[in-house]
C-alpha cells in the first residue's frame, strides 16, 4: 500500500512537471537559459525572455522542486537560477533528434482539445473527428522541425538502402511523401535534391496550405502538394507506377484504412521502387511493451489522438502502438515482396520499415 501511495504521488508530481516543461518549451525559456549559459536572477530571466516575473517565479518553483533547474540561494543577494547544459541537451531546440522537450507539449495539448470527445468515445465506440484537434497539425509541424531539420538529410537519407537512395536522389527521381502534413520533411528533401521531383500528399487542406507557404519560403520549384486520401490512391489512375521512392513519417498508423493506404503506396511505386515507412518502435501485444521506456506516454497519445482518429469512417483504429508484428503483416498483405524492419541510427524512438517492389 505504501509503495503504491508513493507511486501515485510521483505520478501527480511528474504530471505537473510535464505541464510546466511544456510551458517552458513553448515560451522558449529553456532556450534562453541555455544560450545565456550562466545563472540568472529572476529579474535577469524576465528581461532576457520578455516574460512577466511573477509568472516566471511560480514556474521556477515547479522547475526547481522538480530538479530541472538548479537554484542558488544567496542570503545577501537575489537567488539565481541555472539550467545545466546536460538538461539543455534534451530540452532545447538545439537538441535535434535528441529533443524530448518538444514532446512535453503533446499531452497538455491533447487533453485540452480532446478529453471530452475521447471520454464520449468510450461510451459510443465512435471515432473522434480531426476537427477536434485544431492545433495538432501545428504541433506535428513543430515536431517535424525539431526532428528532421538536423537529421533527415544528414543522417536518415544517407542510411536508406545502404546509401543507394541518396545517389538516386542526387541524380533525379520522383518522390512522394504520404501524410506530409505541413510539409517540413518533403520541403527539406526537395531543397537538398534539386534534380529530383517531389509530391507532398495529405487530405487536410489547411495543412497543405501551410506546406505550400513553406515551399514558397524555400523558393522551391521541384515540389507540388496534392489533397489526396491515401486509402483512395488506387482510384486515381494518374498515380499508378509514378514514383521511385515513397515515404511516410508516422502517418500510416493514423489512417482509418491503413491496408488500403499501403496498397495505394504499392500501386504508386515503379518496379524497383522503395517505400520507407517510419513508425513507432513497439511490439503489437501490450505484454511485450511492459518494459518499453515510454510505454505509458505512447499509449496515452494513441488513446487521445491516433486510435480515435483511425476509427473515423468505420476505420480500424490501429493506434500508435500497433507494433512491429502487425506492421510487417499489413505491409506483406499490401503486396510488398521484401519488408525489412530496421533500427534507425541515433533514433531509439522509431523503426524504419524498408519495403521493395519486384
Amino acid at each position: 500500500m505504501a509503495d503504491f501511495s508513493d507511486k501515485l504521488v510521483q505520478i501527480l508530481n511528474y504530471g505537473s512537471l510535464n505541464l510546466g516543461l511544456g510551458i517552458g518549451y513553448a515560451l522558449e525559456i529553456f532556450d534562453v537559459m541555455d544560450e545565456k549559459g550562466s545563472a540568472l536572477t529572476l529579474g535577469e530571466l524576465a528581461g532576457a525572455t520578455g516574460l512577466n516575473s511573477r509568472y516566471l517565479k511560480e514556474w521556477l518553483g515547479i522547475m526547481v522542486t522538480g530538479g530541472i533547474i538548479e537554484m542558488t540561494k544567496k542570503p545577501d543577494n537575489d537567488d539565481t537560477f541555472f539550467l545545466p547544459s546536460s538538461h539543455g541537451d534534451l530540452l532545447c531546440r538545439r537538441a535535434g533528434n535528441n529533443n524530448l522537450g518538444v514532446y512535453t507539449q503533446e499531452i497538455p495539448l491533447l487533453t485540452a482539445c480532446a478529453m471530452n470527445a475521447v471520454k464520449q468515445g468510450f461510451k459510443t465506440g465512435q471515432g473522434v473527428p480531426f476537427s477536434i484537434y485544431p492545433d495538432f497539425q501545428a504541433f506535428m509541424s513543430e515536431l517535424a522541425e525539431a526532428k528532421h531539420r538536423k537529421v533527415l538529410i544528414q543522417e536518415f537519407i544517407p542510411y536508406v538502402d545502404q546509401g543507394r537512395l541518396e545517389k538516386r536522389l542526387q541524380q533525379g527521381i520522383r518522390v512522394c511523401d504520404i501524410g506530409c502534413g505541413q510539409g517540413v520533411a518533403v520541403c527539406l528533401m526537395a531543397q537538398a535534391y534539386p534534380k529530383s521531383e517531389f509530391v507532398g500528399m495529405d487530405n487536410h487542406e489547411k495543412a497543405l496550405e501551410q506546406a505550400r507557404a513553406l515551399s514558397e519560403s524555400f523558393g522551391l520549384s521541384n515540389i507540388a502538394f496534392i489533397n489526396q486520401d491515401a486509402a483512395e490512391i488506387r482510384e486515381a489512375s494518374k498515380f499508378g507506377q509514378s514514383f521511385d521512392y515513397v515515404c511516410a513519417f508516422d502517418a500510416i498508423h493514423d489512417q482509418s484504412h491503413p491496408l488500403d493506404a499501403l496498397k495505394g503506396v504499392k500501386y504508386m511505386l515503379r518496379d524497383g521502387g522503395l517505400f520507407s515507412m517510419i513508425d513507432i518502435k513497439a511490439a503489437t501485444n501490450i505484454k511485450d511493451n511492459t518494459d518499453h521506456p515510454m510505454g505509458p506516454f505512447l499509449y496515452t497519445v494513441s488513446l487521445m489522438h491516433c486510435m480515435p482518429i483511425g476509427l473515423n469512417d468505420n476505420g480500424s483504429g490501429l493506434g500508435m502502438m500497433w507494433g512491429k508484428e502487425q506492421a510487417i503483416d499489413l505491409l506483406k498483405q499490401a503486396g510488398f515482396s521484401t519488408v525489412c524492419a530496421e533500427d534507425i541510427p541515433n533514433d531509439s524512438f522509431n523503426l524504419h520499415f524498408l519495403c521493395t517492389t519486384p
